[in-house]
């Protein structure tokens, strides 16, 4: 792939944004890379966490200005195909059965604030700068706003929506859109600390579920949704995963995932 590079370093798969030189702007060819990157990650046995990162100064800085251009040609079916595209990554990230763990080391603007709020988790740095701007020139944050509501609540989300404004990283973590800012120096190794912790902890087919779970049950009653959990929950219970750990656990042993 031209765009994005994939490699897996001790069950952490890296997916990385490489186009410094426009700032790992967006467009239909980065987004398909990034489709298949994924795609690519979540049927690699040699992976169990993803990490999504980029390369130069900036994590991504939303769509490509060129991009943007071309797109004022298109009419309203060539314009749904093209966002049906973007919204197909988003859902697969979303969706994804391995977690996704955003490391951002620089700005997320637009569309690559969206990125970033759609991973599992977000590590940042103090330096980054995060926001929705679509609403400046005349857009509107469409497809992220169905994952931000989910993820940060209506009233942050309609004080970065509405705005456009730009918000420091504290302020990124005190909305939920980010879980940890660490120094820069600090960022990578801890990212991939984190990832590791969650390779060597945690049960692949347990974390995958849970994440499947908590997508499927915020679109449901509370009825429905307590069904659904507890049937999930007897499926669990008979799992491999489950009956070594349950072991393990009893029989006070180290459990290694």
């Amino acid at each position: 792939m031209e765009f994005v590079h994939y490699e897996v370093n001790e069950r952490v798969g890296y997916i990385t944004l490489a186009r410094a030189e426009k700032r790992n702007a967006l467009n239909h060819e980065v987004v398909s890379e990034l489709k298949r990157a994924f795609a690519t990650a979540e049927d690699d046995e040699t992976c169990k966490v993803i990490v999504l990162r980029a390369e130069g100064s900036v994590f991504c800085a939303g769509a490509d200005l060129e991009y943007l251009q071309r797109l004022q040609q298109y009419d309203y079916h060539e314009n749904l195909l093209d966002s049906t595209h973007l919204m197909e990554l988003f859902r697969l990230i979303y969706t994804l059965k391995k977690v996704v763990i955003a490391q951002i080391h620089g700005h997320a603007i637009a569309g690559g604030c969206g990125l970033a709020a759609i991973c599992d988790f977000g590590f940042t740095v103090p330096e980054a700068r995060f926001g929705y701007t679509e609403v400046k020139i005349g857009f509107i944050p469409a497809i992220v706003k169905v994952f931000l509501l989910r993820k940060i609540g209506e009233g942050r989300a309609k004080q970065l929506l509405l705005t456009g404004d730009l918000i420091k990283a504290e302020e990124a973590e005190r909305f939920g859109l980010v879980n940890y800012v660490v120094p820069a120096a600090e960022l990578e190794a801890r990212v991939f600390a984190f990832a590791r912790k969650l390779c060597a902890e945690n049960s692949r087919q347990a974390m995958e579920v849970t994440k499947e779970m908590i997508a499927r049950v915020q679109g449901m009653g509370l009825e429905e949704g307590l069904q659904y959990a507890a049937e999930m929950n007897a499926v669990a219970r008979g799992s491999e995963d489950c009956h070594r750990g349950i072991a393990a656990f009893l029989n006070k042993e180290p459990m290694k995932w």
